[in-house]
């Protein structure tokens, strides 16, 4: 990946929605060029997908909720089972394995608390957790998906 691969991620990133005119124009290149980079940087897996980032309060889902999740069985069949079953539920819009003192961490959006009570229960009747806790996002003061690329 070189200097013009960067800058077209970093554009894109930003904007998907451009044509390959705009992104060509922005980078110094002619559209062909362009639209070839952006096929490639597609088709090796560095430009996942593209979409739309909608503002979750617009579209009814009011609350964002960050949950720590202790496992109580770390056996490989039980954390895939429990992998696979979290992944599924639509609520869970980031999951993470971590190190430290948590197993896992989660990223839930729900419309309010009753809807987010009814998560909460179906998680925790997924296995035996060891300890599971929640924290309400107040505000979100910055939320950004592009990553820092260098250019």
């Amino acid at each position: 990946m070189d200097a013009i691969d960067r800058r077209i991620l970093r554009i894109v990133q930003k904007d998907a929605s451009l044509s390959i005119y705009e992104i060509a124009t922005q980078v110094g290149l002619s559209q062909t060029p362009c639209w070839k980079r952006l096929q490639r940087l597609e088709a090796s897996g560095v430009i996942k997908r593209r979409i739309a980032l909608l503002d979750p309060a617009k579209v009814g889902l009011g609350i964002t909720v960050f949950v720590s999740i202790q496992v109580g069985d770390h056996s490989g069949k039980a954390l895939a089972r429990f992998a696979a079953e979290v992944s599924a539920m639509e609520e869970v819009l980031d999951f993470y394995r971590m190190a430290g003192d948590v197993d896992y961490v989660l990223r839930v959006v729900a419309p309010d608390t009753s809807a987010f009570d009814a998560f909460y229960k179906r998680l925790i009747e997924m296995m035996p957790l060891k300890n599971v806790t929640s924290r309400f996002a107040l505000e979100s003061i910055k939320s950004e998906t592009a990553l820092p690329i260098a250019t």
